[in-house]
């Protein structure tokens, strides 16, 4: 007589199937359990955050107050990008804060000390971020200087640069020069628009956080370009023996970000309409922090453009959520360092179990 147990095991081995024993499918659900916090958890953290805030504060919920939102992240966003172009080679370029204050030294310098328009403004702080990109090419890809030291250095020198240009004084409308004349011009009103102005009810400068992000995102993953700079961060040497010009894609990184970080400065000289010497110190902190964020983002572990617009949507819900709870500017500082940190695990403590 068969028994039940040697009837399921005939069978079994008549199907070619052997059964799979509990502990394997226990590991199985824990890897996918893994697998799907490592690629949405962020996305989760980022939803979670905003209904709350949306749920608990009225206010937090009018459009306004979301655009508002959109509109302070946008400096960091768009320094932030820069920062993702370079740690796409492998890199990391520390002077975008420095760059967007130039812009804005720039901007004032232009317009309020030698009158001229907004147009040769917004051409001369283009110019200007493109010069830095090259210097730190230059101290990178020739002289082999560690990018964050390079970059450090850079920092430090257009910090006092622009107290030096400007004898450590903010540039304002109706100034008295050093040679005792009042300063003839002022921020014209088209240029002013470029962070206060609208075009159908959205901010400018949301706009071109937007455009700025999905052409962005265009140049790494759907050209060869992109694709070019990945592979280097990923194999430098190997790239160099596929007969990629690995320096001249590495200076092309780094120009890009001076690029975008006075951009960047453009909006903020927009924003505070003078030419404040302290202008972009605080956005280097937060343009590294949504970068690194945006690494997490659907489980990638590697830079890339909607993460770091995440991240900066994810800061702006957390800045904007805790002002309009009442607490303390200090306290929002502690929470982003912890949004980070937990970014950061996601993408290099649960990813390398993951792969283990």
């Amino acid at each position: 007589m068969t028994t039940t147990k040697g009837t399921k095991t005939t069978e079994a081995a008549a199907s070619g199937k052997a059964a799979t024993p509990p502990a394997a499918v226990s590991a199985s659900t824990a890897a996918r359990v893994q697998n799907a916090v490592i690629k949405y958890g962020f996305i989760f953290v980022t939803v979670a955050l905003f209904l709350y805030f949306a749920l608990s504060e009225g206010s937090f919920r009018e459009s306004a107050t979301l655009l508002d939102t959109l509109r302070y992240v946008s400096v960091a966003a768009i320094l932030g990008l820069g920062v993702t172009l370079t740690m796409a080679v492998g890199g990391m370029d520390m002077s975008v804060g420095a760059v967007a204050g130039l812009g804005v030294s720039v901007a004032a310098q232009t317009m309020v000390v030698h009158n001229q328009v907004g147009t040769v403004a917004i051409l001369a702080v283009l110019a200007a971020g493109a010069l830095v990109g090259l210097l730190n090419a230059l101290l990178i890809v020739v002289l082999k200087i560690p990018d964050m030291l390079a970059t450090l250095g850079t920092l430090f020198v257009i910090q006092g640069l622009k107290l030096v240009l400007v004898d450590g004084q903010s540039i304002t409308p109706g100034m008295t020069l050093e040679d005792g004349t009042t300063a003839p011009g002022k921020f014209t009103d088209g240029f002013l628009k470029i962070d206060r102005g609208t075009v159908l009810g959205i901010p400018i400068s949301v706009l071109i956080f937007g455009g700025l992000t999905i052409a962005a995102w265009v140049f790494l993953a759907r050209t060869r370009w992109g694709r070019v700079l990945y592979a280097i961060g990923a194999n430098p040497e190997a790239s160099r023996l596929a007969g990629i010009r690995v320096g001249a894609y590495r200076s092309l990184a780094y120009v890009l970000s001076g690029v975008l970080a006075s951009i960047g400065g453009l909006i903020l000289a927009s924003r505070i309409g003078q030419g404040d010497v302290s202008a972009g110190t605080s956005q280097l902190l937060e343009a590294v922090a949504v970068a690194l964020v945006g690494t997490s983002v659907l489980g990638r572990g590697r830079p890339n453009v909607w993460g770091t617009a995440l991240g900066a949507v994810l800061i702006g819900i957390i800045t904007t959520g805790l002002t309009i709870k009442g607490l303390p500017y200090y306290t929002q500082d502690v929470v982003e360092g912890a949004v980070l940190i937990l970014a950061l695990v996601f993408s290099f403590t649960l990813s390398k179990r993951r792969t283990a």
